[in-house]
């Protein structure tokens, strides 16, 4: 993330909060970070070594609240991998932080550069995957069936391709693929369910010196079908979003990261025969998502201070017209056409 001159509008009531919890950070001088997220707004603790993420809105439509323990919970059940930024104190909402802020770890790095960072990439997921099930997961989401979870999520997305006015070539693939999910679903096979990201995708890494690449956004982890990951690491509508990290993987490329990957799983025959569908769902999770943004960003923020809140008025407009840009190439019915291709090639390459 790169700095902005301009002083953050939360600045004053994170450093009162940060008193009001006795932090030893709350006179450090404080840096807003570059707008470069939808979910939270970001502030640098000078000097510390510590980072405020300001929530904007919660992924997952929950209350303030509510979404904080929910993400401060991603960032303890993932710490044990090694590969994700510590948590250091949780700030409640409050007057000027409606939705509250964690002060994590600052991560200092570069951003993923693809594909030479796909094996550190494939690591990371492989530490995170290998953590074993909590026997109470709350908060976190662990559907009992996650692929009728997933599927359901994904019809709620459809509601809004209608008023995302698909051309017609894009629905045609989009309506197969929604068929090819419900099939799935339906079938009694089940993958294993593990910790997940659920928003791995490459620009959500930094690299330190040292190789490794920390994850550095929790907030929408679950117990799910590890395979999610691996597609939202690697699919064309992940790998060109974020600019900083922006690349076009070939398949040589997507096959030696899932071998990678499979290399570090000890129960790698558990997971392979799952890649391909889910990742096939995955794309259809992310390109449904891409209607419901194309229409919910036209409509004014919220002013419950909850929830889920998809506003262009919640971000800067360099960030909103990054994020239509890549919306509309990602809707369109050449980028749905060259994704699906890329799915029945990756069938065929993988084992």
């Amino acid at each position: 993330m790169t700095d902005r001159s301009a002083p953050s509008p939360h600045d004053k009531a994170l450093r009162s909060a940060l008193r009001a919890a006795g932090h030893a950070a709350a006179d450090a001088p404080l840096e807003p970070l570059a707008d470069t997220g939808l979910a939270h707004a970001h502030v640098r603790l000078a000097g510390t070594g510590l980072l405020a993420r300001i929530p904007k809105q919660s992924q997952l439509g929950l209350p303030a609240a509510e979404h904080l323990s929910y993400e401060a919970t991603c960032f303890e059940r993932a710490a044990p991998s090694g590969h994700v930024p510590r948590l250091h104190v949780v700030l409640p909402p409050q007057p000027g932080l409606p939705r509250g802020a964690l002060v994590v770890e600052e991560i200092v790095g570069r951003p993923a550069r693809l594909p030479q960072d796909l094996p550190a990439i494939a690591a990371t997921l492989a530490s995170l995957h290998a953590l074993p099930l909590p026997a109470d997961p709350a908060p976190l989401r662990a559907p009992v069936d996650p692929l009728a979870a997933l599927r359901d999520e994904v019809l709620a997305q459809t509601a809004y391709l209608p008023e995302a006015r698909l051309e017609d070539t894009a629905a045609r693939h989009i309506a197969a693929e929604l068929d090819a999910l419900r099939d799935l679903a339906a079938a009694p096979a089940r993958p294993p369910r593990r910790l997940i990201a659920f928003d791995g995708h490459p620009g959500n890494y930094l690299v330190r010196a040292d190789g490794r690449a920390m994850l550095v956004d929790l907030e929408k982890a679950r117990y799910g079908p590890p395979p999610l990951d691996l597609a939202h690491a690697t699919l064309y509508t992940s790998t060109t979003w974020d600019a900083a990290s922006h690349a076009v993987l070939d398949d040589d490329d997507l096959a030696a990261f899932h071998g990678a990957w499979l290399t570090a799983q000890p129960d790698a025959a558990a997971h392979a025969s799952w890649i391909v569908p889910l990742r096939r769902a995955m794309w259809l999770w992310s390109v449904t998502w891409c209607a419901k943004w194309r229409v919910l960003s036209e409509r004014p923020a919220s002013a419950y201070a909850g929830g889920e809140d998809w506003s262009a008025d919640l971000s800067d407009a360099a960030l909103v017209q990054h994020v239509r840009e890549r919306v509309d190439h990602y809707l369109s019915a050449a980028i749905v056409e060259r994704v699906c291709d890329e799915s029945r090639r990756l069938r065929r390459r993988l084992p």
